[in-house]
């Protein structure tokens, strides 16, 4: 049985968590702070994908803020488009990404914005590439 400086000490450790899957006022994400630790992380078979944000907001319809860590020489998918808007942060290794079917090399501190609808694609390079994305909709 746990005595009351065990019970506070769990449930301090447990708030990040809780305050993260407590629905927010109105149904809109919540104001935080959370790290790789805590957010939602899968395993796929182009790398390690992280979920950061995902809901909508006071301004926005849908936002989505991940991470992901590509395998060398991998794509997550096929090049694409969707309704959002998309911006790409690259912090790691080195690759190609492709909008509107130009091409354009990589490394840590490149950014790509892509507008709602644009075909645009991302290629690892030989040691992988890391990079952080954020998608929404007004």
């Amino acid at each position: 049985m746990l005595n009351r400086r065990a019970f506070l000490g769990a449930s301090a450790a447990a708030l990040p968590v809780i305050a993260r899957l407590a629905p927010a006022e109105q149904g809109h994400l919540s104001s935080l702070v959370i790290d790789s630790a805590t957010a939602k992380l899968t395993h796929e078979s182009y790398g390690d994908l992280i979920i950061y944000f995902d809901g909508s907001t006071e301004q926005l319809r849908e936002l989505t803020v991940g991470s992901l860590a590509l395998k060398a020489g991998m794509v997550p998918h096929p090049p694409h488009q969707h309704p959002e808007e998309e911006i790409m942060l690259v912090t790691g290794g080195a690759g190609e990404i492709t909008v509107e079917a130009k091409a354009y090399p990589v490394a840590p501190g490149s950014m790509m914005y892509c507008s709602a609808q644009r075909l645009h694609g991302i290629t690892a390079g030989a040691h992988g590439l890391t990079f952080y994305f954020y998608k929404w909709r007004a």
